[in-house]
């Protein structure tokens, strides 16, 4: 007795394929170890077995092309952030999503606006290629611990008598409208080199008081002595 077993799609595609060049059922039924039955069952229902596996192999193809377009698209963003860090240039999370989406337009493709280079997509990326988030090297200045302390043990003493609405801070900024982040993707093995920081800045005072109920509006100092904006 023929042992039978069930054929995978291909096969039954197969099998159709050859009966329509007349091969006897007798014949495919010994070949692929199933009954001439079944192979009777098989060819009557070649019509749909066709459409299964036609669709199966167009979405293989889709897939394989999915598959292809990632790979290419994973080894372009990793060239252009190896690039980019290797002038010193941070270079920031949404940075490099949006350089991610602007190469997969280039690559083109019809589902090149279906990629959004989300979070996930990011996460990803960063574990495959060993990168992580780092500060940037640059001057720093610190503060005494203990000076902190005994302040804050003298300001609450000062300001025990005062109203909260009454009591306010001012404090001076710098707004540096053109400096880069302090924070960059790098691959694990590198430091976290920046490159010189751009100087150009407003110097802004800020006060509100303790309660936040009166904030005052901003001061900005900018470089020029005699603004144009500021005549007649």
């Amino acid at each position: 007795m023929t042992a039978r077993r069930d054929l995978t799609l291909a096969e039954r595609v197969e099998l159709i394929r050859k009966n329509e060049q007349n091969v006897p059922y007798r014949k495919l039924a010994g070949e692929y170890k199933i009954s001439i039955g079944s192979v009777s069952n098989i060819v009557k229902r070649k019509v749909e077995y066709i459409e299964n596996y036609e669709q199966n192999e167009n979405s293989n193809k889709k897939r394989n092309l999915r598959d292809e377009f990632s790979q290419q698209l994973d080894q372009k963003v990793y060239e252009w952030f190896v690039q980019q860090r290797s002038k010193n240039i941070p270079i920031s999370g949404p940075l490099l999503q949006e350089q991610a989406r602007q190469i997969r337009q280039q690559l083109g493709g019809s589902n090149a606006g279906d990629f959004k280079a989300s979070n996930g997509w990011l996460e990803k990326f960063r574990k495959r290629h060993g990168i992580q988030y780092r500060t940037i090297n640059g001057e720093s200045a610190s503060v005494d611990p203990a000076t902190v302390d005994e302040w804050k043990k003298r300001l609450v003493v000062m300001i025990d008598k005062y109203n909260p609405n009454d009591i306010y801070n001012a404090d001076e900024t710098g707004l540096f409208f053109k400096a880069l982040p302090n924070l960059s993707l790098v691959t694990a093995k590198d430091s976290c080199k920046g490159g010189k920081r751009s100087k150009e800045r407003f110097t802004v005072l800020l006060c509100t008081n303790m309660t936040g109920t009166d904030k005052l509006k901003p001061l900005m100092i900018d470089k020029s002595a005699n603004p144009r904006c500021f005549k007649n």
